[in-house]
């Protein structure tokens, strides 16, 4: 398969170190740092267990991406690899679906960057503060892709301490008693209210429907490796180990929250983070946790930026968005795709504002816009696991002495493609989820009449 012609020009500047921050980044989200009350509150502790299962699913997503990306690691890549494998349609909804996901995801991550600065600066209007997160990211974005990964790297570096900070913090709570009068908690807590499982098999599947959200961004490997020297090196090493610790990570820390905390009393103390650190006597615990909140907001704004601009370059290469979101500025960066999704996030941004302004009920529509976004957001997995069973039937001979392939094929492909269908239905079935799943799936169906419409469903199109 030869790399399309919109897939060669981006300058390949990322390091691989800067590649695994990003794919770090883009998985470890606010959410976690709030609590994660959403899904602990279905299920108990086996919520770690749900984070666990999630974790090997994605395990195979992208090893599955990474055994295509190792042949052709091109920008935007999960999308070429489901147009040439799968069906053009499903390039078309992958990309589609990317920056539709990520203008969601960026408008959120805004606004809640705007609550955090007011935590420092309460007299701050949140327009302004909006403007200037948007501003500051659209800046780095525009300079170079080298300068986006050192920012995201930072991001990420400091999700990445605060983690394991956590992890260490409530360790030496649970075992040895410090910070508890010196008596040690123990691990009673993840039986002794209600037992591991107190929200049964229904519960424990409604958090498997809200724990993937949390992982969604992963994929960026797949985009940002067409920016990475040395790719194939930096493909291979960014996989084995981002998978490792977005596991520790995300199982540790709720791991740790839910043996501490009494899981059906976590939504009465506030951030678990917060908490943790106070209780061994870091008395600036809640400044502490509100600066990193803050550089994951930033985070997650930056990646939809950088990922989404990405994808709408390919798009405009492909004749499925404006011709002029296809150029590239001197520092080789696709500038006016950029400058279009960041005008989207400050669409979004605006609306948001003036409807909380108006009337604060109506602030529930955003959030249930923004929860759409995680039936799209997992669009990418399925095209990748349909594309990699192509791309091994189509590729034989390359298959040979591959030395990336996915761990036992075909069984691990199908159980992860049964496993997310499996979710998706449980997310309709959860009163919870159901309207914001529901418009998800309007958004898809929309772009698939789009496309149908544009396109017709011959498997020949090609790029323009």
């Amino acid at each position: 398969m030869e790399p399309k012609k919109s897939e060669v020009k981006l300058k390949r500047s990322m390091s691989a170190g800067q590649l695994e921050m990003i794919s770090l980044g883009g998985a470890i989200g606010v959410g976690l740092f709030m609590g994660s009350n959403s899904t602990i509150k279905w299920t108990g502790p086996s919520v770690v267990l749900a984070y666990a299962l999630v974790g090997v699913l994605l395990y195979i997503i992208m090893r599955a991406l990474g055994e295509m990306l190792y042949i052709n690691p091109g920008t935007g890549s999960f999308a070429s690899f489901a147009t040439e494998y799968v069906h053009p349609m499903a390039g078309y909804m992958a990309e589609w679906s990317n920056v539709i996901e990520y203008i969601i995801v960026g408008m959120s991550e805004v606004v809640a960057a705007t609550e955090y600065l007011n935590y420092w600066w309460p007299n701050l209007p949140d327009w302004s503060a909006g403007l200037v997160v948007i501003f500051f990211l659209t800046a780095a974005n525009l300079l170079s892709a080298k300068t986006y990964g050192t920012l995201e790297f930072y991001f990420s570096m400091i999700k990445v301490v605060t983690i394991i900070l956590m992890i260490i913090l409530g360790l030496l709570i649970i075992v040895f008693g410090i910070g508890h009068h010196g008596i040690p908690i123990g691990f009673s807590n993840l039986w002794s209210h209600g037992g591991f499982f107190p929200g049964g098999f229904k519960g424990f599947m409604f958090s498997l429907a809200i724990v993937v959200g949390s992982y969604q961004g992963i994929e960026l490997l797949g985009i940002s490796a067409g920016e990475a020297k040395e790719p194939q090196k930096a493909i291979v090493k960014s996989i084995k180990s981002v998978i490792l610790r977005i596991l520790i990570f995300y199982v540790g820390a709720i791991f740790v929250i839910v043996t501490i905390y009494p899981w059906d009393k976590l939504g009465s103390i506030g951030s678990p983070f917060v908490e943790t650190f106070a209780k061994i006597g870091i008395t600036s615990a809640a400044g502490i946790i509100n600066f990193v909140v803050l550089t994951a907001a930033m985070s997650g704004a930056n990646s939809g930026i950088y990922s989404s601009s990405r994808m709408l370059f390919k798009l405009a290469h492909e004749g499925d968005a404006p011709k002029a979101l296809g150029k590239l500025s001197k520092h080789m960066v696709p500038n006016r795709a950029i400058l279009a999704i960041s005008f989207g996030i400050l669409l979004g941004f605006i609306l948001n504002t003036v409807l909380a302004a108006l009337n604060k009920s109506t602030s529930n529509l955003f959030v249930i816009i923004f929860s759409s976004s995680v039936l799209p957001g997992m669009v990418p997995w399925f095209v990748i696991l349909l594309a990699e069973l192509h791309f091994r039937k189509n590729n034989p001979e390359i298959m040979k002495d591959h030395p990336f392939k996915l761990p036992l094929y075909p069984l691990s492909n199908y159980i992860a493609l049964l496993s997310m269908f499996i979710i998706v239905v449980f997310m309709f079935i959860n009163p919870d989820t159901r309207v914001s799943v529901s418009v998800g799936a309007v958004l898809l169906i929309v772009l698939m009449i789009v496309y149908i419409m544009r396109h017709g469903l011959s498997k020949d199109r090609k790029v323009k």
